[in-house]
């Protein structure tokens, strides 16, 4: 374990980004467990900070392996609470629905293939925004107008939007600048980066200056697409984003150029930090370019620091901030893709230089070798950081660069000065009256280079090979087979050149075991991201509630926040049933119709249980008015509209828009909402009051029918239970009722079709418990 001064810190940080790392598999809604880990992390590691044994022994080793366990848990727990925070900042609407969001511009949007997504931020929460072009240009801080239809998220960037706490996507049809900006801290940032942005673009030509942009400040929405792709097949398209590794290279080749005006070693670490915090912030201080910022001086703390020990305990460093910001970045192709890099360019950068240094290298830095080593220096970071995330980008994107070596090593001597000239140029621009032209002229110059090379690299077929790697045992298979063929050539090298056998350090099977770890853990943490614990242990359960004659039915899935739909009449003490049932608070609950057996128990509980937002179709003034004094979000919904919570989806099959925003008919019950949950294969027809004879439905097979109107008299059931087949029929009705429900017509039919009933007025509530292997029902004593 080394030095057992340092020990104790390793074993506390790397416990808690383990801890971090893993929480984005805790399943949602567990505020209650995380608190709880919480507690018991912190008692525990107090308790054995206090109890701390010698410096020697197994009893030492024991108290490391406990302490980390503790911060494990805290890290857990603290990461679980933060994707909380984060995932109650996200905007929630009825989709499939016609929307308009005002909100501002948080990220550069992205326009690929006539398509532009941007993220905004509303006062409901934060939003994706997809239109078609033409769309006008679109900076940060800027307030947009978009109307469109709201959707859920496709499977393949539901991952990387809930990294940003989104859940939704707004498909506009019209989109349009306010001419408002963000004030405050936020609007200040902006300001800073529009002057920089303003002083990119002048005094170099339009093609040049857009590639400016992006290099210093990652504004790559304008640049060609044709130049784009050079950029990506070429293997130089980390030059484009303010990446990790982007910052970290210019940090690490802007040290020689230190080191040949005399500057000390530490000071040379000092200044490179300096000049890192003054780029984040001159860059806009986003959460990607933060990230950048902190991979970037780890990376250059782990490169220069006396001691290899220090290094890795940077690396860890960078972990735990980036995590403890948002956990879920672990799933980010580029955090991945920042470590990888950084932990080669350990590795391998040192090696590297030296065999192309040879023996002669040993003069000093001031010698006349040293343009030669600052070279060196570069070409060993660049092949190192190239070579280093070659697996991982087989696993993200199934293809490798060919190209990308040759590619970065002649882009190596215009990196640094481009990116010193358009950083320095973006300073200098805060000043307006300053002129900027000398500096962006020559930095326009070197760009045009950058894109030739990218150009020339990036166009023949060879440049880009098809190398899938879906699997973590692929990964880290290539991982072994890349370590052990650099230390054979390596070794073959330096004892050719006359510079001995590799270090120790360096022995393949400790480097593939370090970079085969994180990949497997990394690797891990995507999948975790993706189906959660709960995803695969539990799964819905729902709850016809006995509140009398009314409707009241909960859904909770594992996954996700509970739904009430309905909630019985006034009187029957609704919040006291949730609570019984274990609910804390609604993700949403929705009003079927305005009847009081249906709507009366919802306006009781708006302010005084936790409703996030209410949905309804017929509008309703008492529970719409009880609804704006809790401060709960209303919103309409018809045929069409999708609900969602974790893995439960309910769609909306009648009334369609025309019926819920015109007279209506004469008939409420015929306007009332007809629901279909789903589950995976479960599927269950909610039809509150809308009897089949008037409905015009065809939900296809279900599971589960939820009985119209308290099993009224209704011509249309029989035909409906020729469609679906249910395997069982709920009917929700209060014990002598003056109405005669359920009629002897309705139970006669259900009886000819053979499906069983369940009645709350006989059996109480009615749970369906559902998992993946099939459901199950329980009911009450009635």
């Amino acid at each position: 374990m080394g030095s057992p001064g340092i020990a104790w810190r390793f074993a506390v940080l790397g416990g808690g980004t383990a801890g971090l790392g893993l929480s984005p598999a805790v399943p949602a809604g567990s505020a209650g467990l995380a608190r709880g880990l919480l507690g018991v992390g912190l008692a525990a590691g107090l308790g054995l900070v206090a109890v701390r044994p010698g410096d020697h022994g197994a009893a030492r080793g024991v108290w490391l392996t406990l302490l980390a366990l503790a911060t494990a848990a805290l890290g857990l727990a603290l990461g679980a609470l933060r994707l909380a925070a984060i995932d109650g900042g996200a905007f929630h609407g009825p989709t499939g629905r016609p929307a308009t969001a005002l909100g501002f511009v948080t990220a550069v949007p992205r326009r690929s293939r006539g398509q532009v997504r941007m993220r905004i931020q509303t006062t409901d929460g934060r939003l994706a925004v997809e239109a078609s072009e033409p769309v006008p240009d679109l900076a940060i801080g800027r307030q947009v107008k978009a109307s469109g239809t709201l959707r859920e998220p496709e499977p393949w960037e539901t991952g990387y939007l809930a990294r940003y706490g989104i859940r939704q996507v707004l498909v506009v049809d019209r989109i349009r600048l306010t001419g408002r900006r963000r004030e405050g801290p936020a609007g200040v940032i902006d300001r800073i980066r529009d002057r920089a942005e303003l002083a990119l673009g002048s005094g170099t030509p339009e093609p040049e200056a857009e590639l400016l942009r992006g290099f210093v400040l990652g504004e790559d929405d304008r640049i060609d697409a044709a130049t784009v792709d050079d950029f990506k097949r070429s293997g130089l398209a980390h030059l484009l984003a303010v990446s990790g590794e982007n910052v970290m290279l210019l940090a690490l080749l802007a040290v020689p150029l230190l080191a040949l005006v005399g500057v000390p070693l530490r000071a040379r670490l000092v200044c490179v930090l300096a000049l890192i915090a003054i780029y984040v912030p001159v860059t806009g201080s986003g959460a990607s370019i933060q990230r950048a910022g902190v991979m970037g001086a780890a990376g250059v703390v782990a490169a220069l620091a006396g001691r290899p020990r220090s290094r890795w305990y940077a690396i860890l460093l960078a972990a735990f901030v980036t995590l403890a910001i948002n956990p879920r970045t672990s799933g980010d192709a580029g955090w991945q893709l920042s470590f990888a890099a950084v932990i080669g360019i350990m590795l391998w950068a040192g090696p590297i230089r030296e065999v192309l240094l040879g023996p002669r290298g040993a003069i000093g830095e001031q010698g006349r070798f040293g343009w030669r080593r600052g070279l060196a220096e570069g070409a060993g970071v660049t092949i190192a950081a190239t070579l280093s995330t070659a697996p991982l980008m087989a696993h993200d994107f199934d293809a490798v660069s060919v190209a990308s070596v040759p590619a970065n090593l002649l882009v190596v001597p215009a990196v640094a000065p481009l990116m010193w000239l358009g950083m320095l140029a973006a300073l200098v621009g805060q000043l307006p009256w300053l002129p900027v032209q000398p500096l962006t002229g020559l930095a326009g110059l070197l760009a045009a280079y950058v894109a030739q090379i990218a150009h020339w690299l990036g166009s023949p077929r060879w440049a880009r090979a098809s190398v899938p790697l879906p699997t973590p045992a692929g990964v880290l298979a290539a991982y072994a087979a890349l370590d052990l063929t650099l230390w054979v050539l390596l070794g073959w090298a330096r004892r050719r050149g006359g510079l001995g056998s590799p270090p120790a350090r360096v022995k393949p099977l400790a480097v593939a075991a370090c970079l085969g770890a994180l990949v497997l853990a990394l690797a891990g943490l995507r999948s975790s991201s993706r189906t959660t614990i709960a995803e695969l242990s539990a799964g819905l359960r729902v709850v016809v509630l006995d509140v009398g004659q009314g409707d009241a039915i909960l859904l909770d899935p594992a996954d996700g926040e509970p739904v009430l739909v309905d909630g019985g009449p006034r009187g029957d003490d609704l919040r006291r049933q949730l609570e019984d049932e274990g609910v804390s608070g609604l993700a949403a609950a929705v009003v079927t119709h305005d009847q009081s057996d249906h709507a009366g128990g919802i306006d009781e509980l708006l302010g005084s249980f936790p409703v996030h937002r209410l949905l309804y179709g017929e509008r309703g003034q008492d529970f719409l008015g009880a609804a704006r004094g809790a401060g709960v979000r209303a919103m309409s919904i018809a045929e069409g509209s999708e609900v969602d919570s974790g893995s439960l989806r309910i769609q909306v099959l009648w009334p369609p828009g025309a019926v819920v925003e015109g007279a209506g008919p004469s008939d409420p019950n015929q306007a009332a909402l007809v629901l279909l949950a789903r589950w995976r294969g479960f599927r269950m027809l909610l039809t509150a009051d809308a009897e089949a004879e008037a409905v015009p439905i065809d939900p296809g097979p279900i599971d589960v029918l939820k009985v119209a109107h308290h099993g009224s008299d209704d011509g249309g059931l029989d035909a409906l239970l020729d469609r679906s087949v249910p395997r069982l029929a709920v009917i929700s009705v209060g014990a002598h009722n003056p109405y005669g429900h359920p009629t002897p017509g309705t139970l006669a039919t259900l009886a000819e079709h053979r499906v069983p009933i369940l009645r709350t007025d006989e059996s109480g509530d009615v749970t369906i418990d559902v998992t993946s292997r099939g459901w199950r029902v329980e009911a009450g004593d009635g």
